[in-house]
């Protein structure tokens, strides 16, 4: 635990070829000030002898994303947090403009994504989609780096335990108390989603299962057929 104003939490899963990466950025992107704390979920592969290393603060939590990130919030005493996937990569920068958009009243927020992959085309497509949404709706994605005062944080319970739609949900609680500060600094993220499945294909299946959690169906249920799309 720390003085520290702002911690990076970083769920993860089997990610060690995606550690190198992430640690040059993290150096990179924010200050030495800023905390960095990995949860892994139980991987199978090197990661956590990875994360160590390269120097990454690694714990152990019990499995699921939503989980992860609330074991690492209660794991640091920051009264900033950001939540960031381990193939995502922040902007330069990142931790002074998370600090400078959360001065006034609002409490949470999220950056704009671009999605790197082969495509030049199709991808940066669906990342302008995932802005702009975003900004008409208020609602963000893990993808987009969500940020926010811990206190406000606490005020909805965490991430909601779910397996899937947890960034969706948590948002929803968050914008009944306060919309959230939309940065147009970009965060990188990975398109191997998008990819490996058929960028078309995942776009579809994604509105078809927020559509779904918008009805009412459980995120259980969702979860499933998301991990049964290949």
């Amino acid at each position: 635990m720390t003085g520290r104003a702002l911690a990076v939490i970083v769920p993860v899963l089997n990610e060690a070829a995606n550690l190198p990466s992430l640690a040059r950025n993290l150096e990179a992107a924010v200050l030495r000030e800023t905390e960095i704390l990995l949860v892994d979920g139980g991987s199978q592969d090197d990661t956590v002898a990875v994360a160590e290393g390269h120097g990454l603060p690694i714990i152990v939590s019990a499995p699921g994303r939503a989980r992860q990130m609330n074991a690492g919030a209660a794991a640091t005493r920051a009264p900033v947090l950001l939540f960031l996937h381990a193939d995502t990569h922040l902007p330069m920068g990142a931790d002074t403009r998370v600090r400078d958009a959360l001065k006034g009243q609002s409490g949470w927020g999220r950056f704009n994504v671009r999605i790197r992959g082969r495509s030049r085309v199709l991808l940066p497509l669906v990342a302008a989609l995932m802005n702009q949404r975003s900004r008409l709706t208020g609602i963000a994605t893990g993808d987009q780096a969500l940020f926010m005062r811990r206190e406000l944080f606490d005020s909805v319970g965490g991430f909601p335990d779910q397996p899937l739609m947890e960034d969706i949900e948590i948002s929803r609680r968050l914008r009944r108390i306060t919309a959230p500060r939309c940065l147009r600094a970009r965060v990188s993220t990975s398109g191997r989603r998008w990819e490996q499945h058929g960028a078309w294909r995942t776009i579809l299946l994604m509105w078809h299962l927020r559509w779904l959690y918008w009805r009412g169906t459980s995120a259980h249920i969702l979860a499933q057929r998301y991990n049964g799309q290949g």
